[in-house]
């Protein structure tokens, strides 16, 4: 690319990444051109959907999430491993209402190298004897849905409220805390329906 279509990439990446973080993932492209100083026909040569957009704006957040998976496979008890990713996830949620929103969208239903991860936190921490036996990662998508929820509702009167819905969660999804489900998990194209839809 030529130097003034790098530069002009690079506002639009920043200025999504600004307001993104400031108000979630349903900004109007036209006002994300505009804090950019270009027009929205620059925008669509850049990034022709949104979700181009989006891919790019957040893919520091997705090698963040990586680095924070490999720090959990790393540790040496499974169920803290699983709690450290859990946590840095959410905080990465909590503290960016972009990166909150995709994460309720797309939570542990996509089939990349961070899908495979979180697979291999969760079945750890189960061989472990700490995580209880029947959770599935398509459950683990409606905790991290539940906990952006409670993001979105409350970053403004109580940003901290999220840490307690996940301590409530993290004692329920604890081996000792299990008691029958009432029925069997959602599949994940049924999971992937669902947060599409919400």
């Amino acid at each position: 690319m030529r130097k003034d279509a790098v530069q002009n990439r690079e506002r639009l990446l920043q200025a999504a990444r600004q307001l993104f973080a400031d108000r979630g993932l349903d900004v109007p492209l036209d006002e994300i051109a505009r804090a950019a100083g270009v027009s929205i026909g620059t925008l669509y040569n850049r990034f022709p959907t949104r979700d181009a957009l989006v891919e790019a704006a957040f893919a520091d957040r997705a090698a963040t999430v990586t680095e924070l998976a490999e720090h959990a496979l790393a540790m040496d008890n499974p169920w803290e491993g699983f709690v450290a990713f859990l946590t840095g996830v959410c905080e990465l949620q909590a503290a960016d209402l972009g990166y909150n929103d995709l994460a309720a969208r797309t939570a542990a239903v996509d089939g990349d190298r961070g899908y495979g991860l979180m697979r291999e936190i969760l079945e750890r921490a189960q061989r472990g004897g700490e995580l209880r036996a029947d959770v599935t990662l398509t459950d683990m998508a409606f905790v991290v849905w539940g906990v952006a929820a409670t993001v979105r509702a409350t970053h403004k009167v109580a940003p901290g409220a999220w840490r307690r819905h996940l301590a409530l969660a993290l004692d329920g999804l604890h081996a000792t805390a299990a008691h029958p489900l009432p029925i069997p998990p959602m599949s994940t194209a049924q999971t992937r329906a669902a947060l599409r839809d919400c």
